[in-house]
């Protein structure tokens, strides 16, 4: 039978190492049928009491508390100016197909960079709207060059049925989308409105993930293939409520892992 102190350490490793919320921690353990079961309440009340601490840190020090998640970037107000200037689009986002508003099927993506220090590397991202299933590289700029580049690379290898629409901001590195749409049979832009960002939530809340590993204003220019790489499995293999539970990777590739 296992011990409450495996079970201790099976939490310990999911919200340290592996970044998952008390929330997620629990109801994972329930997807997955797990002998012992655990709420996330009492996860909440072990990390306040510095169960996960090594030792109880030090008067003014907050320990692993620090580790919770962090609230995402704020949205600008409507009423502020859009300075990277305008580019010619395709389609708006009201003319995008319906089964892409639901989410009723794979293949409606969101596109947005990430930025590091300013003129720097930055990170494009691309999410899956129904999975929430994240794809991302570096490119060397915030330019529509490698930002072309880096969308066709990621995507190329998908089956059509998975790249059915995409749906970026108006930012100027997007300009070449046509180029995209053409070595991608056909894959369709719907650009979203101006100073909209929730009109692309999935990417804007995916966004905010990679945040926690990457803060606003760091240099990206030293993040290696195989630190994003993990970075994408860590975010790509955590449960979210949205699934019921599941995890990105389980939904867009339709497979069952065991992760505890």
């Amino acid at each position: 039978m296992l011990s409450i102190f495996y079970l201790k350490n099976i939490v310990k490793h999911l919200f340290l190492d592996e970044q998952w919320s008390p929330e997620e921690i629990a109801n994972r353990l329930e997807l997955e049928d797990y002998p012992i079961k655990i709420s996330y309440s009492t996860i909440y009340r072990a990390i306040y009491a510095f169960e996960f601490d090594d030792e109880k840190p030090k008067q003014g020090h907050r320990g692993v508390v620090k580790k919770l998640r962090r609230k995402g970037k704020k949205y600008k107000h409507q009423n502020q100016n859009e300075t990277r200037g305008k580019i010619v689009i395709s389609h708006t986002i009201h003319e995008r197909p319906l089964e892409g508003n639901l989410r009723c099927e794979l293949g409606h993506w969101e596109a947005d960079t990430v930025v590091g220090k300013m003129g720097g590397a930055c990170l494009i991202t691309l999410t899956d709207r129904k999975s929430r299933y994240l794809l991302a590289e570096k490119v060397p700029g915030q330019r529509a060059d490698p930002v072309k580049d880096s969308m066709i690379e990621l995507l190329k290898g998908l089956p059509k049925a998975k790249r059915r629409t995409m749906t970026p901001d108006r930012g100027k590195e997007f300009s070449f989308h046509k180029d995209v749409t053409k070595k991608l049979e056909g894959l369709p832009f719907y650009f979203a409105d101006p100073q909209s960002p929730w009109q692309r939530g999935t990417n804007e809340n995916t966004n905010g993930l990679l945040r926690e590993y990457f803060p606003k204003h760091q240099s990206l220019d030293k993040v290696t293939p195989q630190i994003l790489k993990e970075v994408l499995r860590k975010i790509n293999t955590r449960p979210r409520k949205c699934l019921n539970w599941k995890t990105p990777f389980e939904v867009f590739f339709n497979r069952v892992l065991h992760l505890i």
